[in-house]
């Protein structure tokens, strides 16, 4: 599973494990299991406050910035283990503490599944037998309640396996679905806008071999503007895929020539590079085509390790609550850097990147 399909099933546990520990601490002070009824031992209340504790930080932790796996493999293992202190400290055969055994299997049931259920389920067994043997002065056998621990652990394993089995094949059958989808529109759309534009290459060429040089003119433009049509088809179905809304279509000024001064001074790795041309390149398409502007400034430079691109332009701007243009802001986040831009309605755009030299 991926990481945020995980979060709510984090923030679940935790609070499961909250509540767990509130009714443990409730029930004990009630029940006559330790020191009598109305009342805790000292060091079963210091455990349950340990645990209570522990609870409720992992509880605010999921809440707020959620949980890594190696941060999850910690939790298992303090499950496990408080589980064998509240029942060395609360007369283990007859203490609540089972139920922690059994939370502790549950929650690796349903986060991780059968293999990780089966490892926590099998030192749930060692630990709560031995835990036993220790308080049983009688020498008595209790061998039933591990192996209740076991069959739960089998059964509840089984189920989330299945259901890491059933998101797992939804995920396949979406993704499949979405090829099928992409593959039609390429098919009816694109493909067919291709052999449009070689059959009317074809004709041109046909009139150019005639001595018919005007009517070849008129055939490529007609062709320009085709291509020209199907460019911004294209955009926008890459834009859809994306999930990137698009950009706001400007009135009452003209496309006009853009003049551009470049500047592009970059001592980096191929990868790296090619990230700053295609960055330079885009904006250059965005300043002529979406900007509308007159005169725009591109400049790529390095300094003390790091690659700093400006691009600065006198057409429309953004507006207050514009974001930066998608194509740009993914390629400087893969490229671990940073953009800044300066919202402008009347101005011109600004934008500011900063990219880090490995």
């Amino acid at each position: 599973m991926r990481p945020d399909d995980l979060s709510d099933i984090d923030r679940y546990i935790a609070r499961v494990r909250t509540v767990l520990s509130l009714l443990a601490l409730v029930s004990i002070y009630l029940d006559p299991v330790v020191g009598g009824a109305f009342s805790i031992e000292l060091l079963a209340l210091l455990v349950l406050g340990l645990h209570l504790a522990y609870s409720v930080a992992t509880l605010l932790l999921t809440a707020r910035l959620g949980i890594s796996p190696r941060a999850v493999r910690v939790c298992e293992t303090l499950d496990v283990l408080f589980a064998t202190a509240i029942a060395l400290v609360t007369e283990g055969l007859n203490s609540p503490s089972y139920v922690f055994f059994c939370f502790a299997i549950v929650a690796a049931a349903c986060r991780e599944g059968l293999r990780a259920t089966l490892r926590i389920t099998v030192a749930s067994m060692v630990l709560y037998f031995a835990s036993m043997l220790l308080l049983d002065e009688a020498g008595r056998s209790y061998v039933m309640r591990p192996a209740y621990l076991g069959l739960i652990g089998c059964l509840v394993g089984f189920l989330g396996q299945q259901r890491l089995s059933f998101e797992r094949q939804i995920r396949e059958l979406e993704a499949a679905a979405q090829r099928h989808d992409i593959a039609r529109s390429l098919h009816d759309g694109y493909v067919q806008a291709l052999a449009g534009v070689n059959l009317k290459l074809e004709t041109c060429r046909e009139l150019l071999a005639r001595a018919e040089p005007t009517a070849a003119l008129d055939g490529l433009e007609e062709l320009q503007a085709g291509v020209a049509r199907e460019y911004d088809d294209v955009r926008a179905f890459i834009r859809k895929l994306a999930d990137v809304p698009a950009p706001k279509q400007v009135a009452g000024r003209l496309a006009l020539g853009t003049l551009f001064h470049l500047q592009v001074e970059v001592t980096a790795k191929g990868e790296l590079t090619e990230q700053v041309l295609q960055i330079a390149l885009e904006a250059v398409r965005n300043c002529r085509l979406h900007g509308k502007a007159r005169s725009a400034e591109v400049r790529a430079t390095t300094t003390a390790g790091v690659i700093h691109v400006a691009i600065v332009d006198d057409g429309v701007g953004f507006g207050s609550t514009a974001t930066a243009p998608w194509s740009i802001a993914s390629r400087v986040a893969e490229s671990g850097g940073r953009l800044s831009m300066l919202p402008s309605d009347a101005s011109g755009a600004k934008l500011y990147i900063e990219l880090p030299i490995d």
